[in-house]
């Protein structure tokens, strides 16, 4: 065969001018972009010193109740978590559709239901639970809050470790058991570093989920940064107490993502090449 004849396989050649997606890119980007400068601009028109003196440091109050609030739930989600997720993967079928009911329940309804099922639903055994010593804890709004956040989020972390779990290949479960490893030893030193690597990124999106659920409990009377913001909307009926709040969630947010990334950069510093 003559070199003439042979078929060369070439790139395909790049699209010219402005194609559909091209443009419906652009578009929404402008957008976006118009969108911002409107907010500040409206920020800067709108501004108003005095308001900003008055009620900053109440502000400040309620974003410390939010991050304590998401705090404090996702750290008593991922403790309940650790035995659900044990339960989901168990061959007992008792314990696995247990945990499957516990996780469908929580999954599948809304958070704000949650907090109200709490909320309103726990004073109707007031007296049962003033036997166990248990409605001091009920009666404030701000507990039932952690208590909802809690359950619900621990059924989300349940699954994101549940999942990372499984993904991690038999193999490695095999290798150890080779090397004469207890299946503690085995999960602890081996399973989990490559499971929590996995379930990084889920973990970030599920707090994000949680800062930004967290507005709700304004609702239940708890002052967090949304609730100082209905409260401050209330006696100056000035929206931009509206936008500052959006602005401080966005922050937070960003923050978090951030932060997220930064972390699974250092721990897979490893696998890049």
């Amino acid at each position: 065969m003559s070199i003439a004849a042979t078929k060369v396989d070439r790139p395909p050649a790049l699209p010219r001018g402005w194609p559909r997606q091209r443009i419906l890119g652009y578009a929404l980007v402008c957008m976006w972009i118009a969108f911002l400068a409107g907010i500040a601009a409206y920020l800067i028109v709108a501004w108003n010193g005095e308001l900003f003196a008055k009620y900053a440091p109440s502000y400040v109050t309620g974003l410390g109740v939010t991050l304590l609030l998401v705090a404090i739930s996702i750290v008593l989600g991922a403790m309940l978590s650790v035995p659900i997720a044990y339960a989901r993967m168990s061959k007992n079928r008792i314990l696995r559709g247990l945990s499957y009911a516990y996780v469908y329940f929580f999954r599948g309804t809304p958070l704000l239901a949650q907090t109200f099922l709490v909320y309103y639903g726990v004073g109707s055994f007031r007296p049962q639970l003033e036997m166990v010593g248990l409605w001091g804890f009920f009666r404030e709004a701000f507990n039932c809050a952690i208590f909802a956040f809690s359950l619900n989020t621990a059924a989300y972390q349940a699954e994101i470790l549940r999942g990372a779990i499984e993904s991690v290949p038999r193999g490695q479960w095999e290798g150890a058991a080779s090397l004469g490893l207890h299946k503690l030893q085995t999960m602890w030193k081996i399973i989990l570093p490559q499971a929590l690597i996995v379930a990084l990124r889920p973990y970030g999106n599920e707090i994000i989920l949680m800062i930004k659920g967290s507005a709700i409990v304004a609702i239940i009377t708890v002052y967090d940064l949304m609730g100082i913001t209905k409260l401050t909307y209330s006696r100056t009926f000035d929206f931009q107490s509206y936008v500052w709040a959006a602005i401080i969630y966005l922050i937070i947010v960003e923050t978090l993502r951030h932060a997220v990334e930064w972390i699974e950069r250092r721990i897979t510093i490893h696998l890049q090449r």
